[in-house]
């Protein structure tokens, strides 16, 4: 059985509102997992007791790195509680990384989280977005990342958007990273891409999975030959519907090609 997962900030509105409803939703579209971008000011008992009653786990979150940094114990501790594999780091500025101000301070603040989340049965993982994709003495800044922090250190989680956005191939970078992407960001997308332009510029706008121009089955085939465990769900806008019928749209996608 596929794992296929839900990144929660796809129906922040809905969750916003109601998260115990909100839950039952996912669930009830198929989704067994979720990945969590913020709390909503609920305690970490509370959201486990609300996905221990329909089924669903908390595979990942996205959350910032700092909060390990100033709160270990108590960041660990709600962590442990949700029952979290992997943390994520969702975004860092261009500062952060190679070529950037606070590159080295970075490494080593990644190195060291790192070894706090793994003493507690955690991984840490980066999500990119396309503008890793930009060059620094002729490397991809995320591959920067990856290699100066070390695999020991340091996971992917790749977003297949922003890649083939960037204008390179998910299925390539994923298979560059193979044994190190144990989960996936599935994100669907249609408009011109490459990073000579603004978004705006090359029309580009989300969709649901199946719904863009992604080539599902090279993508889906290159995670299973690289060692992907879980497939999660992400979609940051609507421009033809509402969040909730968005991510039922790409549930529905995925189990009729067998996730």
């Amino acid at each position: 059985m596929k794992k296929v997962g839900l990144q929660l900030y796809s129906i922040r509105d809905a969750m916003e509102k109601d998260v115990p409803g909100s839950l039952k939703k996912v669930r009830d579209m198929g989704y067994e997992y979720v990945e969590f971008a913020g709390y909503f000011g609920y305690s970490a008992e509370e959201l486990r007791n609300m996905m221990d009653e329909l089924g669903l786990k908390c595979v990942s979150v996205h959350q910032s790195y700092q909060d390990l940094l100033d709160k270990p114990e108590e960041t660990i501790a709600y962590l442990k509680t949700l029952g979290v594999k992997y943390f994520v780091v969702p975004y860092m500025g261009k500062e952060n990384h190679k070529g950037g101000e606070f590159f080295e301070k970075t490494v080593e603040n990644f190195k060291n989280i790192s070894a706090l989340l793994k003493a507690s049965g955690m991984k840490l993982l980066y999500h990119n977005h396309e503008f890793e994709f930009e060059k620094y003495e002729d490397k991809f800044l995320l591959d920067w990342l990856f290699e100066t922090v070390g695999s020991e250190n340091l996971e992917t989680e790749i977003d297949t958007c922003w890649v083939k956005y960037a204008g390179y191939s998910p299925e390539k970078y994923i298979l560059q990273h193979k044994g190190c992407a144990e989960i996936l960001h599935l994100k669907d997308f249609v408009g011109n891409t490459g990073l000579e332009k603004t978004r705006d510029e090359n029309n580009f706008s989300m969709k649901p999975i199946g719904e863009g121009c992604q080539d599902w089955e090279s993508i889906l085939s290159a995670a299973e030959e690289a060692g992907t465990e879980y497939f999660i769900v992400e979609q940051d806008d609507y421009f033809d519907t509402n969040s909730l019928d968005a991510v039922k749209r790409s549930r529905d996608y995925l189990k009729s090609i067998g996730y």
